[in-house]
């Protein structure tokens, strides 16, 4: 009977530490983390993704996947619950993308923002919030497959058309020519060894010339330098030209002040001396003309006329 009670005893007190070990570790293992639902809404492919994959928030651990399910309402679109740690900046502008844990294919949510819109994107059990969840690098990649591999067939057949046989020989005429001209160089420069060696020469000659250059400026701007002298000499016998040309100008008033005043009223009397002369020379002529034998005899008096001594009336004779 007292090995029964021993026993029981044992047994009782192996259940009881049994129990405790137990509570302990799941007090100790137990997450007390408040964790913040949140529903992904994705339209791609989430392979390698799982329950209790892990939720990071650029790179930091935050939370974990719930479940994956799809949408009752749009066919086609999947759910994917997660819950993240309280304090987490979640905001408006948050998104979240699929990234692949090394070479596992196991997948995890990664959380960025873009800082759109920095407001806090509230959420709860009842109103659980909504994130995008955009393609990955490799959903990309997928989806731009067909046109990548379109773009590499015709990079392929263009670089075949660029490498056929005839353009082969063209780009060969090229080298060749390339090869042509730069022997034609090498020559060129053999042919202008012998300028280049006089070019020191050149250059010494050049400087002397621009040195007198700037020495013939400078004497050219000096104020005190022969140029403005001679400018300056210049300048003063232009002041006596014009100076004399004011007293030729007085002298010509003055001589046509005096021709004016004395000289042309005794123009204008013998002017008219020489046109009664003139007149009278012209009568002289006009009588001549009717009678020459007045050069030699003179002139015959005119018939005297009435009242006159030896007047006769015409036809007084023939009466008596």
């Amino acid at each position: 009977m007292e090995n029964k009670s021993h026993a029981f005893m044992a047994g009782l007190f192996t259940l009881a530490l049994a129990a405790a070990i137990v509570s302990v570790l799941y007090w100790f293992n137990r997450d007390n983390t408040v964790r913040i639902p949140y529903d992904l809404i994705a339209r791609t492919n989430v392979n390698g993704l799982n329950p209790e994959s892990t939720v990071r928030y650029r790179g930091l651990e935050v939370g974990k996947v719930t479940s994956i399910r799809f949408d009752p309402v749009t066919p086609g679109q999947i759910v994917i619950r997660i819950i993240v740690d309280r304090g987490t900046p979640m905001t408006h502008s948050t998104f979240a993308t699929l990234s692949l844990q090394g070479v596992t294919g196991l997948a995890f949510v990664q959380l960025d923002d873009d800082n759109r819109d920095r407001t806090l994107l509230p959420s709860s059990e009842k109103h659980v919030a909504q994130l995008q969840l955009r393609p990955s690098f490799v959903d990309e990649l997928q989806s731009r497959g067909n046109r990548l591999v379109h773009q590499l067939e015709e990079a392929s057949t263009a670089v075949n058309q660029l490498l056929s046989e005839d353009n082969r020989r063209e780009m060969m005429g090229a080298i060749t020519g390339v090869k042509s001209a730069a022997q034609s160089v090498d020559k060129l420069a053999l042919q202008l060894q012998p300028v280049a060696v006089q070019l020191p020469a050149a250059m010494t000659a050049l400087q002397g010339t621009l040195a007198g250059a700037q020495k013939l400026t400078q004497q050219l701007s000096d104020p005190k330098g022969p140029l403005v002298r001679n400018l300056d000499t210049i300048g003063r016998a232009a002041d006596q030209a014009t100076a004399s040309l004011g007293a030729f100008e007085q002298t010509l008033h003055t001589l046509q002040g005096a021709l004016q005043e004395e000289s042309l009223p005794r123009l204008n009397t013998l002017s008219d001396d020489l046109r009664s002369t003139a007149q009278s020379v012209g009568a002289a002529a006009d009588t001549i003309n009717r009678n020459p034998r007045a050069l030699l005899f003179g002139t015959t008096p005119p018939a005297p006329g009435p009242g006159e001594s030896g007047f006769a009336w015409p036809g007084a004779g023939a009466a008596h």
